[in-house]
């Protein structure tokens, strides 16, 4: 197992306490910028502190320092080697790889140097710092809300919303850092992300109840064979949490509110909710929803199959907790809808094992996953488990299931930090066999960061923070 940072303090210091002043890069005192009338920051000195002396909070320290220490260390070295004429990194591209993946390391870099977790064995903070920063204004200024050149442009796309939350999670957290140009960038980047998917010009989120968010309809057409929404929509949710959250004060925030709550049910939708007469967060089940993503038992189809991988996809939706909380806000009861339901699902539910038998997708006493139906993006994917388990304990979410969520949390979390062992850079990750994601050491960075987020507005010293209405 990785060794923790002695250096780790273990609580948010903040961009301009971690990483040095603001003035380093001529960050302005006063609010000037259209972002500023709508953004609120993060209230860092009302956040207390986490010691992470439990055995959890030591678990995904690890991880997310070694993550974000590998991230902005040696990938960035490799991938971004010049800035273009008008003083941008090249992110050479506009799609997946060129957009998500950075975005998802600025994620895990902001969160290791505001909260002190960073590992400078490789680059010192100061560096980091200016990697970091590079990666967000970059990002957000080629965003097409703020960019007109066709060739460099992203936006409007089947992703984009999750790259818009990525981006936008990391500015919020590195907002002392940031000018007021890059502000601005910021804040119209996720506003035009997040008006899409309410105003019904999204990609697959078109109109509001739609076959579109679903994989089944209401009358048992299968409309997206194999290929459950639950995904799409909780990612979609996720950008239009933090829109409401960071920005409430902005003309369209209630309609990013409802909205938010609206993807939150239908991407956990079970049959039985569809003659359900429960109502959350003002929407009764029965009638609202116009079809659903997973089944009654918890399981969801996606690639063609039962895929425990897109079960444990739902860390999207519990991630709402932390979000909300860093603006001491309760978050919506929807984002917990169905995640008993589907835990249940990975620890007691059996299913035939090859030469007879039969066992849990979680394996009794082990780490090891059971892939129902096989798994077609490799064969080591313990921390996508345990950043859930982690999640499922700190939202109560695996009452009535035994074993409990933390027992599988250290389990899985433990064979993550052996695989990290490995390598002496942070990374995860060896053959292209153990996951062919190109992304994927990217994916534990974030998984890693927002896990950690949850648990210390959880368990720092002024109280759990999570609240659900």
């Amino acid at each position: 197992m990785p060794a923790l940072p002695p250096f780790s303090r273990r609580r948010f210091l903040g961009t301009a306490g971690a990483l040095g002043a603001a003035a380093a890069f001529g960050v302005p005192t006063a609010a000037a910028g259209a972002a500023q009338s709508h953004v609120v920051p993060i209230d860092w000195g009302s956040l207390g502190s986490y010691p992470g002396t439990d055995a959890a909070g030591g678990r995904v320290t690890a991880i997310l320092a070694g993550s974000s220490r590998y991230l902005i260390g040696p990938w960035y070295a490799g991938m971004y080697t010049r800035y273009l004429p008008d003083g941008y990194i090249d992110l050479r591209g506009t799609d997946e790889r060129a957009i998500r993946l950075p975005a998802m390391a600025a994620v895990a870099a902001t969160t290791a140097l505001t909260t002190g977790t960073y590992d400078p064995r490789t680059l010192s903070a100061a560096n980091a710092t200016i990697r970091t920063r590079n990666l967000i204004r970059t990002l957000a200024a080629r965003h097409r809300a703020n960019n007109t050149d066709i060739a460099t442009r992203w936006g409007n796309g089947w992703q984009t919303a999750l790259w818009a939350y990525y981006t936008a999670l990391a500015g919020w957290l590195f907002w002392e850092k940031l000018d007021t140009t890059e502000r601005d960038h910021l804040a119209a980047m996720l506003a035009w992300e997040a008006d899409r998917l309410t105003t019904g010009n999204g990609v697959h989120l078109i109109g509001t109840g739609g076959d579109q968010l679903y994989m089944t309809r209401r009358d048992g057409t299968v409309v997206t064979p194999g290929d459950s929404k639950a995904e799409e929509d909780n990612w979609s949710a996720a950008a239009l949490s933090l829109a409401a959250v960071m920005m409430p004060n902005h003309p369209n925030a209630a309609r990013w509110t409802r909205r938010n709550v609206e993807l939150l049910l239908a991407a956990a939708a079970c049959p039985q909710d569809l003659t359900s007469d429960e109502t959350i967060n003002g929407i009764r089940l029965s009638t609202w929803l116009q079809g659903t993503n997973i089944a009654d038992d918890g399981t969801l189809q996606n690639h063609a199959r039962l895929h425990p991988l897109y079960m444990v996809a739902f860390d999207q939706s519990l991630y709402q907790g932390f979000v909300f909380a860093l603006a001491n806000r309760p978050a919506p009861r929807a984002a917990l809808h169905n995640i008993n339901r589907t835990y249940a699902a990975l620890v007691d539910k059996p299913f035939p094992l090859p030469g007879g038998g039969t066992t849990p997708i979680y394996r009794e006493n082990s780490a090891e996953i059971h892939y129902p139906e096989g798994n077609d993006w490799g064969t080591h994917f313990p921390f996508y488990f345990g950043n859930f388990d982690l999640l499922v304990t700190l939202t109560s979410q695996d009452t009535g299931i035994d074993p409990p969520a933390a027992q599988w949390e250290r389990l899985h979390n433990e064979a993550q930090l052996a695989l990290m062992s490995r390598f002496p850079d942070g990374r995860t990750y060896g053959p292209t066999t153990e996951n062919t994601y190109y992304g994927r050491e990217h994916r534990i960075g974030a998984m890693a960061s927002q896990a950690y987020l949850t648990l210390f507005l959880t368990r720092n010293t002024t109280g759990n923070r999570l609240q659900w209405s």
